[in-house]
């Protein structure tokens, strides 16, 4: 049974994402007040605020947190054209008892918003891709777990739309593959979701798909854990919630394939995609997803709605 509880955040503007830590016992919010908060669940049940610092010069539109092997690491990016990687000091706290965060590093090649950020699974080591309106996605690495001051660009992928999400796929027995969404208002640009996925003969990302049938501005995308399954799940927040399966082919099979959900309209088809599902239940546009095994849960812009 899910109990919903309120918190009061007093965050001094519109908070724009909220994201827990890998046990689910840290929370980490951020928001237009160009702030982060940290929050630690009690042993009373109850959600109390460990740190709060300014860590952009613009509104704060993601953070996330990075696999507790590397340490207490969180990441941000902002409207000022940046992402940052943060760190907690163990055993430092303020007067009044708060934690200490340290910014690592800030990266700066962005040339405009840079909209979203993520860590990479625990198995890839410690990457962390970013998306920016500028249409590029960036994956940076630590080669050196212990010096988080240094993260050298690795990867500039363009993708010639405006990006406004992206999510990595979990899964640990298939290459490593990026999906990233657009939020570029013109339907007739074609699908606003990519598929990327890195071959280590190249050492580079390739594009190997496009999902063409998602043609509205894309708010948010995830990848289901994949629990032994032979296909991925993706699910899609745009005007409809899309979730759709990627079967990997066989490469005699890798051939263009008419599929329940088209690709691209031309070329080689590395996956064969289904539609396994569609939603417009919130009667608004979708804006942020979280998945628990096989469930998504959603959340709704305008009808503060979450299912």
């Amino acid at each position: 049974m899910f109990v919903a509880k309120s918190i009061s955040v007093e965050h001094k503007d519109l908070i724009h994402d909220v994201a827990y830590d890998f046990h689910g016992r840290r929370m980490a919010t951020c928001s237009s007040d160009q702030s982060v908060k940290v929050w630690d669940l009690g042993d009373d049940g109850q959600w109390h605020c460990t740190a709060d610092w300014k860590t952009h010069s613009g509104s704060v539109w993601k953070v996330t947190w990075a696999h507790p092997e590397f340490g207490q690491v969180l990441a941000t990016c902002s409207f000022d054209r940046t992402a940052a990687v943060w760190e907690e000091l163990p055993g430092e706290s303020s007067e009044k008892g708060q934690s200490h965060w340290v910014k690592r590093t800030s990266l700066v090649d962005s040339r405009t918003s840079v909209t979203d950020v993520r860590f990479s699974p625990r198995h890839l080591g410690l990457l962390l891709a970013t998306c920016s309106a500028d249409g590029f996605v960036r994956i940076y690495e630590a080669p050196d777990v212990m010096n988080l001051s240094q993260w050298p660009l690795q990867h500039a992928i363009q993708c010639k739309l405006s990006c406004s999400c992206l999510a990595w796929n979990p899964s640990r027995v298939h290459p490593p593959m990026l999906a990233v969404g657009s939020d570029e208002a013109n339907p007739s640009v074609g699908g606003k979701v990519i598929i990327y996925e890195f071959s280590e003969a190249q050492r580079k990302w390739n594009k190997v798909e496009t999902v063409m049938s998602v043609t509205e501005p894309v708010h948010d995308i995830s990848f289901a854990p994949n629990l032994g399954r032979s296909y991925h799940m993706l699910a899609i927040a745009s005007k409809e919630v899309h979730v759709i399966t990627l079967k990997p082919l066989k490469r005699e099979q890798a051939v263009q394939t008419a599929t329940a959900v088209p690709t691209a309209p031309a070329g080689t088809s590395r996956f064969e995609i289904r539609q396994a599902a569609q939603f417009d239940d919130h009667s608004s546009q979708v804006t942020r997803f979280c998945s628990f095994g096989c469930t998504f849960l959603r959340a709704a812009r305008g009808r503060e709605t979450c299912r």
